[in-house]
């Protein structure tokens, strides 16, 4: 049962990228069920209930909400602000989880420049983005930014667990961290800069590789013998 809600997930991605090209006006069926196959995946697995599990479990359940407050965003910009918040709640959980699932000891971890130097290369990519679309947030500046900021603080909890953690696990949280803001990014350049063709597609690709890989990653931490 645990591998099928795998594989439901896939199909469920896929629908929703199909949708969201050929613009078929499906998205309040097809969006939520990305995040719930996935759910229903974590969850079904084998792994221990610790406190980081369910801090993943907590992000899911926020991610879920947040997709669905962004199906509504262009009626009222409540929603966007709701969805925002979600999302916000969600990553905060997920960075916490990711200084829950390390080693007490690493083995072969980053050095000290070598940390700056790539936290360093994330938050430059995330004050650039502010930067860029400062001039058209408008009352939207500090919520934006202080997403950016927390966005880019989960991304740089998952670069940290370089060593503390088996290098599957590391590269596919991290990866899907990267993913993460690379799908905001384009979402809020969407929304507040200039809107771009298929960029619901590019946006909904790019964010559910962005959770399966966390997701998976997650799954593939071992405790130290």
């Amino acid at each position: 049962m645990h591998k099928i809600f795998k594989y439901l997930f896939f199909i469920a991605t896929i629908f929703e990228l199909v949708r969201n090209a050929l613009n078929w006006d499906f998205e309040h069926y097809s969006k939520p069920l990305i995040v719930l196959t996935l759910f229903l995946y974590f969850i079904t697995s084998k792994v221990e209930r610790t406190s980081a599990f369910w801090l993943v479990v907590g992000a899911l359940v926020f991610s879920w909400l947040g997709d669905s407050f962004l199906m509504y965003q262009e009626t009222d910009t409540g929603y966007f602000v709701l969805g925002l918040l979600s999302f916000l709640v969600a990553h905060i959980l997920y960075a916490i989880s990711y200084f829950k699932l390390r080693w007490a000891e690493a083995e072969n971890p980053l050095l000290p420049t070598q940390k700056l130097r790539h936290s360093f290369t994330l938050v430059l990519a995330g004050v650039a983005l502010v930067w860029i679309l400062s001039p058209n947030l408008g009352d939207m500046r500090l919520p934006v930014t202080v997403y950016a900021a927390v966005l880019t603080f989960m991304a740089i909890a998952a670069l940290l667990r370089y060593g503390y953690t088996p290098i599957k696990s590391f590269g596919l949280v991290f990866g899907g961290a990267v993913f993460f803001m690379i799908s905001d990014s384009l979402l809020a350049i969407n929304k507040f800069l200039e809107s771009f063709t298929y960029s619901g597609f590019w946006v909904m690709l790019t964010y559910s590789i962005a959770q399966y890989l966390i997701v998976e990653g997650v799954l593939r931490h071992t405790p130290k013998e």
